[in-house]
């Protein structure tokens, strides 16, 4: 296969692009024989059903990454509209917990020891499947074992800033 440049499309361009996308706002941790570790991220979807699973993107340097290969679990945190602050954190945006992020909100140690949000929206534990590397991140696919929900309203990103949903129930265009 030829080692010619793909794209001509430049990365602000792309990055510009992609701000129009709406995703929602996780916090992916991790557990385990190598220590806890965890990361906002905004790209996380679903892959498969039968067996459930999930797929999340993390930059390669982050040292997170190193953590859930060695520990073998994820757990993707879906916040909720008022968990700002743990995103921010998470994010490293907050100096204040820059050495201890987990100080933030309350925890628990999940079926597959990768520490579980208390509060989150929904708590998706995983066991780690495959792991492949494109350009500056990793793909990680993990299996599902364990879900916990709670009925709030999700916190998304979208134009480089979090958002609410509105729901469109109701909505009738007008003439």
């Amino acid at each position: 296969m030829s080692k010619e440049k793909l794209s001509t499309v430049s990365q602000d361009d792309f990055l510009d692009a992609m701000s129009n996308a709406v995703s929602s706002v996780s916090v992916v941790t991790t557990g385990g024989i190598a220590g806890k570790g965890g990361l906002t991220i905004s790209s996380m979807c679903s892959v498969s059903a039968e067996p459930p699973a999930i797929l999340i993107c993390i930059n390669r340097r982050s040292p997170v990454l190193e953590l859930i290969h060695i520990n073998k679990n994820f757990c993707v945190n879906l916040l909720e509209l008022n968990q700002i602050k743990e995103a921010d954190v998470f994010a490293g945006r907050i100096a204040e917990f820059k050495h201890n992020r987990f100080e933030c909100t309350s925890w628990r140690i999940g079926s597959t020891e990768a520490p579980v949000m208390t509060e989150a929206l929904v708590a998706i534990e995983c066991t780690l499947e495959k792991a492949d590397i494109f350009a500056s991140h990793a793909v990680l696919i993990g299996t599902v074992v364990d879900i916990h929900s709670r009925t709030r309203e999700p916190l998304v990103y979208t134009n480089r800033t979090y958002h609410r949903v509105v729901s469109m129930e109701n909505y009738s265009e007008t003439a």
